[in-house]
């Protein structure tokens, strides 16, 4: 066998009893359990706090669009028409049989006055008097009928008219001119008041434990710099099935002037979390059954396997729950080449 193979034949069987004496250098770190703070920031849409749809009572096609979105309106402003023959015609058929109803009226209590006169003088018979009164009574039908048919087509074609019930801003144009629509379909959407929020949608497990604080940073994407609050309004009580994700409504406090509805806003909160020991990830290893850390007594400067509990992994370290105490020496660089008993020396510290 050549020197080189039974040289490394000795090295894997561990034969080399010079070397394993010899302190390794490792880097070590003091255990210390320190309060932590995650910081979580994610993309929200702003969104009127107040908002209404608007829709017309009746079906057809539109006939005109006479808002577009971000315009504030007053209430009782036009929004929207749709085409209206129909409408109108109803309306002077109403309009005729109305003014017909009136004249049948008019001449059914002229006739029934006549009969009474003629009665007192002899000249025309109970019956005929009696008919005359429910002529009238008739004609007293017919005339509520007609002014029924007339408030029902003044009616429908008001309602071809889409009117602002309410002071807002058109946050949302759901119609086209030319489009046919249905009854009660939506056609617009408002924002009442000035109260604005923004919705975030949370992954779910950033819910599970205990909540961050209510307060919320808020920047817009294309101007980070420019900072205001937020409180957390509402938590929804559903995960959506598809993402996975929350919806966290936050109610803007003080926007900047220039904040638009559907503007893309970043919010930031900060969860303080109980002190916790945290390490590199390259401190852990293992014993059989669970992880572990090699700890280093300070006068031998021998190692021990140790095990611990982890709270969470996070990129780049580990956080502990348990299992370690304070001021104890932990290895973390090297620690793939260690033993029980062996001995380690710290490097030093990187200028």
């Amino acid at each position: 066998m050549s020197v080189f193979r039974l040289a490394a034949a000795l090295i894997l069987l561990g034969l080399t009893p010079a070397l394993a004496d010899q302190p390794l250098t490792v880097r070590i770190v003091t255990a210390k359990a320190t309060a932590d703070s995650t910081t979580y920031s994610l993309t929200g849409e702003v969104t009127a706090r107040d908002t209404l749809t608007a829709a017309f009572p009746t079906g057809g096609r539109v006939a005109a669009v006479l808002v577009d979105e971000g315009d504030r309106v007053v209430e009782g402003a036009e929004l929207a028409r749709i085409e209206s023959v129909q409408q109108e015609q109803a309306l002077r058929a109403a309009e005729a049989g109305l003014a017909t109803a009136e004249a049948d009226h008019r001449q059914a209590i002229e006739d029934l006055d006549r009969q009474d006169t003629l009665l007192e003088r002899g000249a025309t018979t109970r019956i005929a008097r009696d008919g005359a009164e429910d002529a009238l009574r008739i004609a007293e039908g017919v005339l509520a009928q007609a002014g029924a048919d007339l408030d029902r087509a003044r009616k429908a074609l008001a309602d071809t008219v889409l009117l602002a019930p309410l002071q807002g801003t058109v946050t949302s144009r759901l119609i086209e001119a030319g489009q046919v629509v249905g009854a009660a379909q939506p056609a617009m959407e408002l924002a009442l008041g000035d109260g604005i929020d923004a919705v975030f949608h949370v992954p779910e497990v950033l819910l599970t434990n205990d909540l961050p604080s209510p307060e919320v940073t808020l920047s817009p994407l294309d101007a980070p710099e420019l900072k205001f609050g937020g409180v957390v309004r509402e938590v929804s009580p559903l995960v959506d099935a598809q993402t996975g994700t929350v919806a966290v409504t936050v109610a803007i406090i003080d926007p900047p002037g220039d904040l638009d509805y559907g503007e893309a806003v970043r919010g930031t909160v900060v969860r303080e979390d109980v002190p916790h020991v945290v390490l590199p990830y390259s401190a852990m290893t293992a014993t059989g059954t669970s992880p572990a850390v090699w700890l280093v007594d300070p006068e031998t400067m021998a190692v021990s396997l140790h095990p611990v509990t982890i709270e969470r992994f996070e990129t780049g370290r580990i956080v502990l729950s348990g299992g370690l105490e304070d001021g104890v020496l932990v290895v973390t660089d090297g620690a793939q080449l260690l033993f029980p008993g062996r001995i380690v020396r710290k490097a030093e510290a990187p200028q």
